[in-house]
This record gives structure tokens, C-alpha cells and sequence, in this order.
């Protein structure tokens, strides 16, 4: 009994040394401290303007709460979407869309000011570009080259009929137009190229989630759509390229935008691409992942400049790096795994929060109800005409023709990306890039409805027969 009282007192004693030395310490950083302030309440501090720190936390806190409801609200949104058997990026879109001036603005000002002021749109805008160069890179790194040449050649005549017709239509509809709905300053070739290119787009990623919702991505109409899409995503960034070239150039430097594009092209599918290839067995060297996954974003955003000063946008660098990058490597997944999340939860919520203060329906006036009708209906009977009409030509049955020109009408997030483009560099007004934002939006909206009048499901194309082996 001794012994424990013994070991406790030992105990207690050192407890209250350690007590007493923390107490002391304590006492004499407080003393200390009091003598530095004795010394510095004589100090002056420099003139600094005393509203740029608060401007800034005030600003901080704007974005904060305007980022939290914009996601919470393109959730919301975009399951109720999901549940009325429609794409969810369509809820996102509207979801930025109802945030804005133009709608929100227009019942509750002051609400709308809170939660979406104009005063922090340029930090949206730097969002949504980075959250456009992430998200053009994720379409790349679901590019399958070899799912290209397995296309028939009769579907990529219909695939590239389906972006002609309309891009030729578009040009056309561009000599009524141009006087009263272009840029100040445009010339008429690049608005021509700009109007067409717009009405040619097909959103591919949006088409194959349709696709997969209705349960049609295995049917043999589904199969076709997917096909057409493949073609898509090459002409369709082809077409894009080409008209940047001439809308970011003048007349004495569209052509060299041209050839360094080609030769970067070039450079990226004979250099850089082999280097890739053979980097990647690095994965099985005991090398860290995390030092590819470095690598690989330097090498994404450094294309995504290359690009940019080349005279194209940065998302063509950002696709053209993610397309070289195998489908099935370790990379690939990895890189989609840890990006697809935050791009599409945090960057394009953002970018679709931009959408919703950029757009000014205020703006349009009586006149523009006709010019929205005839942009729709031109989008919609030329992308539908020419896939239909190319489709039955290259031998397949109406039916099928017919659903294959329905799916094409589905532009997406993919002709919303291209239309801030045009309007960031001058090419369309903003009452254009409003009848055009409008446009895309029913036109996709309308995809799945039309599929199911067209194609029932008891009418659906018999179900490819599964590969060996499968």
C-alpha cells in the first residue's frame, strides 16, 4: 500500500511541475507579448485603401454562395430530369438558366442579386473555362479511334450528310440574319461559317446517355447512332477548328492559324502520341502513379496552350492530348476516375451559372419570336433531313432512317460550349447567342420524346447478336 502511495505522489508531484512550467510559460509569452505591443501602438501603418480586403472577403463570399445553390440546384434539377426519361444535363443547364438576370432577375431582383450578382461574373467565367478545357479532355479520353474504322463507309457518308445539310442551311439562313443579328464589326464569312457550324453540332456524349436510359444502346438503331457519333466527334471538331481559324484571324493570318494547326495536328498524332504510348509502360515500373497523373496534366494544359496561341480555342489542345491517351490504360481510368467527379459537379455547374448571366432574353425584341422559329425549324429539318435521307440512300429501312435523323438533333452541352465561344469572340450578338441557347435546348429536349413516337418499343430493330465469346 505504501508503494502505490508512493508511485501516486510521484505522479500528482510531476503532474504539478509540468502544470507549473506550462503556467510559467504561458504567463511570459503573454508578458512578452504586451511589451511588442507596448513598442508597435507608436507605429504607423502605410496608407492601404481599407475596402480592398473586405471587397475581396465580400466577393469570396458572393461566389461561395452562388456555387452552393447552383449545385444544389443542378442536382435537384437534374434527377428530376432523370426521372421525366430526360438527359439530367438538360435540368443543369435550366437550373443556371433560372438562376440568372433573365428569369430569376425578372420575379425576385433582390434574391437574384444575392445568389447570382453580376459583379462575379469574370470569376465564373475563369471556372467555366477551365471547366470547358477538363471537360473537352474527358471527351477525348472516351475517344475510341478504333471504333472509327470499324464504321461503315455508307454510315459516314449519312454522319458527314447529317453535318453538311445543316451547316449549309445555317449559311444560308446567315444572309437573313446577318444585317440585324450579328456582331458589330463580324464580317458575313465568319458569321456564315459561325451560324452553319452552330446548327451542324451533335452532342454525343448526351446522345449515348439517351440512348442508355431508353435501353436503345444495344438495339441496332442505337448501334447506328453510335456509330454516326464516332465520325461526329472528328468532323464535328474539325468543322469548329476551322471556323475559329477564320473568326479569331484576319484575312492576312487565317491561313498561317491554319497551317500551325495542321502541323501541331500533326506533331500531336506522329511525336506525341508514340511517346504517350510508350510512356505508359512506365505504369508497370514501380513508377508512382501520382507522377503520371502530374505528368499527364502538365502535358494537357501545356496543349491546351499550344492551341490557344495558336489561334484556336484551348479546348481543341485539351482533346486533342485526351484522344491520344488509350482508352484502356491504367492513365486513362485513372485520369477519368479523379477528374469526371469535380468537372461535373463543381466546373460545369459554374459554367452553367455563366450560361445563366450571359444570357438577356430582355434584349430580344417582337421580331426575334420569328427568328428563334425559323433558327429551330432550320436546325431541326436540316440535321434530321440530311441523316434521314443519307440514311435511307446508304440502304437502311425508313424506319431506322428516321430515328437515326431524330437522334442527330441532340446538340447538348457540346453547341452550349461553342456558342460562348462565338460570343466571346464577337461573332454572334447576344440576342443571337440567346435564340441560339433556346434552340439547343428544345431541340435536345425534344430527342427522347421523338424516339419513342418514332420508334416504339415493340418497333425497336432487333438486338445486335452478342460477340463470341461474350
Amino acid at each position: 500500500m505504501s508503494r502505490f502511495s508512493g508511485w501516486l505522489l510521484r505522479i500528482v508531484s510531476f503532474r504539478d511541475r509540468t502544470a507549473s512550467a506550462y503556467a510559467m510559460l504561458t504567463c511570459a509569452a503573454i508578458a512578452s507579448f504586451l511589451v511588442i505591443r507596448a513598442r508597435g501602438e507608436h507605429l504607423a501603418a502605410p496608407a492601404v485603401p481599407a475596402v480592398a480586403h473586405g471587397s475581396s472577403e465580400r466577393l469570396l463570399l458572393h461566389v461561395l454562395i452562388s456555387l452552393l445553390l447552383v449545385i444544389l440546384a443542378s442536382r435537384a434539377l437534374g434527377t428530376l430530369f432523370r426521372h421525366l426519361h430526360q438527359p439530367p444535363i438538360l435540368g443543369e443547364v435550366l437550373a443556371g438558366i433560372l438562376l440568372g438576370p433573365s428569369l430569376l432577375g425578372r420575379v425576385a431582383p433582390s434574391l437574384q442579386a444575392l445568389i447570382l450578382p453580376e459583379r462575379i461574373a469574370p470569376q465564373l467565367a475563369v471556372l467555366s473555362q477551365i471547366g470547358i478545357v477538363l471537360f473537352a479532355f474527358l471527351i477525348g479520353l472516351e475517344f475510341d479511334a478504333r471504333r472509327l474504322r470499324k464504321v461503315p463507309r455508307p454510315l459516314r457518308i449519312t454522319s458527314h450528310a447529317s453535318m453538311a445539310a445543316p451547316f449549309l442551311m445555317g449559311a444560308a439562313l446567315a444572309l437573313w440574319l446577318y444585317p440585324t443579328l450579328s456582331a458589330g464589326g463580324v464580317s458575313f464569312t465568319t458569321f456564315a461559317c459561325f451560324l452553319g457550324a452552330s446548327l451542324s453540332v451533335t452532342a454525343s456524349p448526351v446522345l449515348a446517355r439517351i440512348l442508355v436510359d431508353r435501353g436503345m444502346h444495344k438495339s441496332r438503331l442505337g448501334a447506328l447512332a453510335l456509330a454516326c457519333a464516332a465520325v461526329d466527334d472528328v468532323s464535328a471538331w474539325g468543322l469548329l477548328a476551322l471556323t475559329l481559324a477564320i473568326a479569331r484571324a484576319d484575312e492576312g493570318h487565317a491561313l498561317r492559324t491554319l497551317l500551325l494547326g495542321l502541323l501541331y495536328l500533326w506533331f500531336v498524332l506522329a511525336v506525341l502520341r508514340p511517346f504517350v504510348h510508350r510512356s505508359l509502360s512506365s505504369e508497370d515500373r514501380g513508377i508512382h502513379p501520382q507522377h503520371v497523373t502530374v505528368a499527364a496534366l502538365v502535358a494537357l494544359f501545356a496543349s491546351a496552350l499550344v492551341t490557344d496561341a495558336i489561334g484556336l480555342h484551348a479546348l481543341f489542345g485539351a482533346y486533342l492530348f485526351g484522344a491520344i491517351i488509350p482508352r484502356d490504360s491504367q492513365l486513362a481510368r485513372q485520369l477519368s476516375r479523379r477528374l469526371r467527379d469535380l468537372v461535373l459537379v463543381l466546373f460545369l455547374p459554374a459554367f452553367f451559372a455563366f450560361t445563366g448571366l450571359r444570357l438577356q432574353f430582355s434584349l430580344l425584341e417582337a421580331s426575334d419570336l420569328a427568328h428563334g422559329v425559323v433558327l429551330i425549324v432550320v436546325a431541326c429539318a436540316s440535321k434530321f433531313g440530311g441523316s434521314a435521307l443519307a440514311a435511307r440512300g446508304a440502304g437502311l429501312p425508313w424506319r431506322e432512317a428516321l430515328g437515326l435523323g431524330i437522334s442527330r438533333n441532340t446538340r447538348g452541352l457540346l453547341e452550349l460550349i461553342v456558342l460562348h465561344v462565338g460570343l466571346d469572340l464577337g461573332v454572334i450578338s447576344p440576342r443571337l447567342f440567346a435564340l441560339l441557347v433556346i434552340m439547343a435546348l428544345l431541340t435536345t429536349l425534344a430527342t427522347s420524346p421523338l424516339l419513342s413516337l418514332a420508334q416504339p418499343w415493340a418497333a425497336l430493330a432487333p438486338r445486335l447478336a452478342p460477340a463470341r465469346g461474350a
